[in-house]
Order: structure tokens, then C-alpha cells, then sequence
């Protein structure tokens, strides 16, 4: 039996904050539900009280990530879905959201609206928070009083998109702690270990193998400007981050990337699987496929996919279909184009686009899954045969040497 905080709306319209003991956060919101409230946060006592610690505070998000996007709106859609009208609804978030990186963003909403803005317009002044895509569902939403539907398919989207996230980085967790220790055994190698043996065959006058010598210089170089070289990248990757590479560098690097092997197949993967669901779930809320089309192109990564994406909207409006401009771009896969195809011939195309994006979501983390499964036993093998080398080469120095002097 666990312990659960949460909040939840009441028949009088309030936002009641308590505890309660069940097996599972399901049964922790199946007990609320049985006592007539309507749960908008549940999450164990211990999670909820390591928010408010110290290293909660110090190490709480500025960013609003996909995750946060995702709560808020759940949260927002079970307001609305409990009868609440949109201001009242923002008006409880805004209670709702009292830390966070949200905090306050439901309140200028509701500023916002009592103003005379409608919701989207509300969240196109906040283009770090909602994303294109976001907004032009909210307006497709308001346009045909669907608010609920819309605010749950979004929801759906943020939580795929969240839940393979976790997965890449729960997965990486491993290879990178191996990649860690053993680079810092490397670094303790060639800094304290491997100088103690250069004075001896300076004594002896004999000179080292190649092998050996190579290690020495090595040695010398971290020992010397291991601080420095460190340095320097730190500082070049920090400008890099703050000045960027210009526009048209990305868009090179991003065309190059999909040509990359292995890795270019699976960036279009994924930037199919995002493109497909982000303009179906447009599609199926409303939107005009010329707008959608913009939209969706908005929300990819890779710059050179996302070029091409918005070029769709030409031929699009010249009435030859979505499909064949697809191919003709050279960056979609076969199956994907396919798929699309048949879903323009039988009148089923939001449906078949959601479809394609199941797919390749699912391929990328199966994909994903195998790399990161073969990384830690390859970044361990590859520090151990350089580790492998300074020792061979520092032990078959010492014993030519003794065999020297014998």
C-alpha cells in the first residue's frame, strides 16, 4: 500500500489538494473518482515531496519540455471535459500550476481571453511554450467546438513523443556511465601512471618502441594541455551553441545527415513518423490540408525534410495529391508513400497517415532499442583495447629493456 498526493476538482467548482493510500496511482484515482471529485494530479507522496527539496529546487527545469506540454494539457482537457468553460477552466490551471516552468502561463491565457484573444491567439505569443503545431490544432478546435477531443489527441501526441524520449535516454543511462569510468581510468593512466615509467628508460639510454613512445607523447600532451584542450572545447561547443551555424550550414548538415549510413535511414524514420502524425491528427481535427501541411512541416527537426515538406503545398494545391510530390522529394520512405497512396484513393487519408506514424514510431524504437543494446558492449570494448594498448606497450617496453640488460 503506497501513499498518493494529489489535486482534484470538487462539485463545488474548488481545487482540493490531499493524500490517499491504494496499491496503484490507477486505484489512487479510481478511490476519487468513487468520492465524487475529478483527479488532476496524482504522483507518490515521496515524488511530490522531492519537488519541493533543495536539489528540486536547484535543479528545476527553465524549459517547458514535452512532458510538462503533455500535463498541462490533460489537465486542461478533464476541466473541460468536466463542463468548466474555457476561462473558468485556465483559472484552475492557473491554481493547478503552482511551480514549474508553466507557472503563470495558464493565468496570461486567461488575461489574454477576458481581453477578447481567442485561446490560439492567446498561445501565439508564447511560441517557446506551444509549438506550431499546437496552436493550429487549438484554433482548428475552437473553429468546430471540439476543444475536448482536440486537447486529448494532443495529449496522446506529447506522450508518445515523451514515452520514446524516456526510452533513448533510460537506455543510454548504461553505456554512457561505462563510457564515463572508463575514460576517467584512461585519464588516470596517461596523468599518473605511465610518467613513472619514462624516467627509467631516460637512465638507461634505451630507446622505446614505437608502441611505447606513442604512449609517452600521449601522456605528455594530457598532462601538459589536458586542461587547456578541455577548455577549448567547452568553450568552442558553448559559442557554437549561442552564435549556431547559420541557416544555410544546417541545412547542409541536416541534408548531409540523411545521407549518412544507418543513421540517415533512421532520421527519416523518424522524421516521417513525426510529419505523418503530427498532419494527420491535423486532419482529422479540421485543418485544411494546404494549412496542415505548413504546420506539420513546423514541427520537424531536420531542416532539409522540413523544406521539402512545405514544398508539398504547391503541388498540393495544383490538385496532384499528397503521395506523389512525396516521392518525387526522394527523402520518404517506400512503405510510407505507399500506405499515403492508398489512403488518398479510398478517401481514408488522416486515418492512414496516424497509421504510418504507428509504424515508423514503432520501427525507430525497435531500431533504437538494438543500437543502444550493442553501444555499452562496444564503447567497453573499444576503452578496454586502447587501455589494453598503453599496458601492452608499457609492459613489452619494460621487459625488451630487461631482456637489454640480461
Amino acid at each position: 500500500m503506497a501513499r498518493f498526493q494529489y489535486k482534484a476538482l470538487v462539485r463545488g467548482g474548488e481545487v482540493v489538494v490531499g493524500q490517499v493510500d491504494s496499491d496503484s496511482r490507477a486505484g489512487a484515482i479510481g478511490v476519487l473518482r468513487g468520492q465524487g471529485m475529478v483527479p488532476l494530479q496524482v504522483q507518490p507522496g515521496r515524488e511530490a515531496a522531492a519537488r519541493r527539496t533543495l536539489f528540486g529546487g536547484l535543479f528545476r527545469r527553465r524549459r517547458v519540455s514535452d512532458k510538462d506540454l503533455m500535463l498541462f494539457t490533460r489537465e486542461f482537457a478533464i476541466l473541460l471535459g468536466a463542463g468548466l468553460p474555457v476561462d473558468r477552466a485556465l483559472s484552475m490551471l492557473d491554481r493547478i500550476l503552482d511551480d514549474g516552468p508553466l507557472r503563470g502561463v495558464a493565468g496570461g491565457l486567461l488575461e489574454a481571453i477576458r481581453g477578447g484573444s481567442p485561446l490560439a491567439q492567446a498561445m501565439e505569443a508564447r511560441p517557446t511554450i506551444f509549438p506550431a503545431f499546437y496552436i493550429g490544432m487549438i484554433r482548428a478546435g475552437e473553429s468546430g467546438g471540439v476543444m475536448v477531443d482536440v486537447l486529448t489527441r494532443l495529449g496522446t501526441m506529447l506522450e508518445r513523443r515523451e514515452a520514446l524520449k524516456a526510452s533513448v535516454r533510460s537506455a543510454l543511462t548504461y553505456p554512457m556511465l561505462v563510457l564515463a569510468l572508463t575514460g576517467l581510468s584512461l585519464v588516470v593512466l596517461l596523468v599518473y601512471v605511465v610518467p613513472e615509467f619514462q624516467p627509467m628508460f631516460e637512465e638507461s639510454g634505451i630507446e622505446p618502441p614505437l608502441s611505447t613512445r606513442i604512449v609517452f607523447a600521449a601522456s605528455e600532451t594530457v598532462s601538459r594541455w589536458g586542461w587547456l584542450l578541455a577548455a577549448g572545447l567547452l568553450v568552442l561547443l558553448l559559442a557554437l551553441r549561442g552564435i549556431g551555424l547559420g541557416e544555410r550550414n544546417r541545412r547542409r548538415l541536416d541534408g548531409w545527415m540523411l545521407r549518412a549510413p544507418v543513421i540517415g535511414g533512421l532520421l527519416r524514420r523518424i522524421e516521417t513518423a513525426r510529419f505523418c502524425r503530427s498532419l494527420g491528427t491535423l486532419r482529422a481535427n479540421g485543418v485544411v490540408l494546404i494549412e496542415a501541411i505548413g504546420v506539420a512541416a513546423g514541427t520537424l527537426s531536420n531542416r532539409a525534410v522540413a523544406e521539402a515538406a512545405r514544398r508539398l503545398a504547391g503541388p498540393l494545391a495544383r490538385g496532384e495529391g499528397l503521395a506523389r510530390p512525396m516521392r518525387r522529394s526522394g527523402l520518404f520512405p517506400p512503405l510510407a508513400l505507399q500506405l499515403i497512396e492508398v489512403g488518398e484513393e479510398s478517401g481514408e487519408l488522416h486515418p492512414m497517415l496516424l497509421q504510418v506514424a504507428d509504424i515508423y514510431d514503432t520501427e525507430v524504437e525497435r531500431a533504437l532499442q538494438r543500437a543502444l543494446a550493442l553501444l555499452a558492449p562496444g564503447v567497453t570494448i573499444l576503452l578496454g583495447a586502447v587501455i589494453a594498448f598503453i599496458v601492452g606497450s608499457m609492459l613489452g617496453a619494460i621487459l625488451g629493456s630487461y631482456d637489454l640488460a640480461m
